[in-house]
C-alpha cells in the first residue's frame, strides 16, 4: 500500500509542483531545502493529502517532519489512517 502512495504522491508533486512528469524525483529528496516546494505549495499538498486520502492535517502536523519528502509524507498517510500521527520526535 505504501508504494502505491508514494507513487501517488510523486505523480501529484510532478504535476503540480516541477510541472514536468519525468523530472527526477527520489522518495528521499527534500522537497523544501530543493527548492521545489514553498510554503504555499506546502498548504497546497496537505490540501491533497485531506482530500485524496482522508486525513486531517494538524497544524502541529505540517512542518517537514512529515511532509519534507515523499518517504515522510507516505509514513504520515500511513500513521494517520492507522488511527495516529507520526510525527517524527527526533
Amino acid at each position: 500500500m505504501e508504494t502505491e502512495t508514494k507513487s501517488q504522491l510523486r505523480q501529484f508533486i510532478r504535476m503540480t509542483f516541477l510541472r514536468n512528469e519525468h523530472a527526477a524525483l527520489s522518495d528521499g529528496m527534500s522537497l523544501l531545502s530543493s527548492g521545489m516546494m514553498d510554503s504555499t505549495d506546502t498548504l497546497e499538498l496537505i490540501l491533497y493529502l485531506e482530500s485524496e486520502f482522508g486525513i486531517t492535517v494538524g497544524d502541529d502536523e505540517a512542518g517537514p517532519e512529515n511532509l519534507d519528502t515523499i518517504e515522510r509524507i507516505a509514513s504520515f498517510i500511513a500513521g494517520k489512517r492507522s488511527g495516529g500521527a507520526t510525527s517524527d520526535t527526533r
